[in-house]
């Protein structure tokens, strides 16, 4: 059965004159009795009672035009629907981020994301297997560090950031202009668990120069790593992201050198998943905030 069949039945039931029915179709009138007998020999049942030049429509044609106009109703509404989409009109959005300041970053901007495409359903997820559920087509696109080593995955860089030696004022280190990596070691840290990207990059830079990082207190939450910094349990490492975020006027971010420790964050998704006009809207609203935060703070300021 075919929607072409169908649509030369539904017109024919509405005439109830094979040549009317044809002329409106724009068909032969021989091609549209072809049709109509093919949809019968296919069902097994006839869905016209054929009087002299008269037709009328049989029990099973009044069943079958029923449930066709059924059909296409449904057909035209997903129609207008995937129309609504492509105009950003409806449609959902799964975004995943790192879990802390990247999850933040997102959600920064969904307001604003909003108010643009108010009926877009957008679900964030603070996630750390962000490129196995970018390839499990879970997520639509994805925050995260780069560089991703999968030629699976399309990268959009957004900026480079340096990070920071945070503490309260009072710090032994507070005032100067800079702290040398190996000082930091010496001193009570709180940082975030292993599990954590900015963690890692951490630990793989004490790694590079045969330093240990033993922090006096980890935790997995923002708040709470503030908190114990705020309250002088000793001092942190953070992303430039991260300070700026919360901008705490009791704490003071010294930058770190030799070395001095960088990351770049990006927007991922999966080379082969169709990117449609939400997921579009969404990158280039994260973008221009990205490029306001640029001109505002110079976020790329990795040496």
């Amino acid at each position: 059965m075919e929607l072409r069949q169908l649509e030369c039945f539904i017109t024919t039931c509405e005439e109830l004159h094979f040549t009317r029915a044809s002329v409106k179709l724009g068909i032969t009138q021989p091609s549209l009795s072809h049709q109509i007998k093919t949809l019968e020999d296919e069902l097994g049942v006839l869905l016209f009672d054929r009087i002299g030049k008269k037709i009328a429509i049989t029990e099973a044609g009044m069943i079958l035009l029923k449930q066709s106009k059924l059909a296409f109703g449904e057909l035209t509404l997903a129609k207008e629907q995937l129309q609504e989409l492509q105009k950003m009109e409806r449609g959902t959005l799964s975004i995943g981020a790192l879990p802390g300041e990247l999850s933040e970053l997102v959600t920064s901007i969904l307001l604003d994301f909003h108010y643009k495409y108010p009926k877009v359903r957008i679900k964030v997820f603070g996630v750390e297997d962000l490129v196995t559920r970018i390839l499990q087509n879970e997520l639509d696109l994805a925050i995260t560090i780069l560089p991703v080593e999968d030629d699976r995955v399309v990268t959009i860089p957004l900026y480079r950031e340096t990070f920071y030696f945070v503490a309260t004022s009072d710090h032994p280190f507070a005032g100067r202009s800079s702290v040398n990596f190996d000082e930091i070691i010496d001193v009570p840290i709180i940082m975030f668990p292993e599990t954590h990207r900015s963690r890692q990059l951490i630990d793989t830079t004490c790694a590079s120069g045969g330093l240990t990082l033993e922090p006096i207190i980890e935790t997995s939450t923002i708040d709470s790593l503030f908190g114990l910094v705020r309250s002088g349990g000793g001092g942190t490492i953070l992303s430039k992201t991260l300070v700026e975020m919360y901008n705490y006027d009791d704490l003071v971010h010294i930058p770190i050198q030799n070395p001095t420790l960088c990351r770049q964050v990006g927007i991922v998704y999966h080379r082969d998943k169709f990117i449609g006009k939400a997921s579009k809207g969404f990158i280039h609203t994260l973008t221009a905030h990205v490029q306001q935060l640029k001109h505002d703070t110079n976020r790329d300021n990795c040496d």
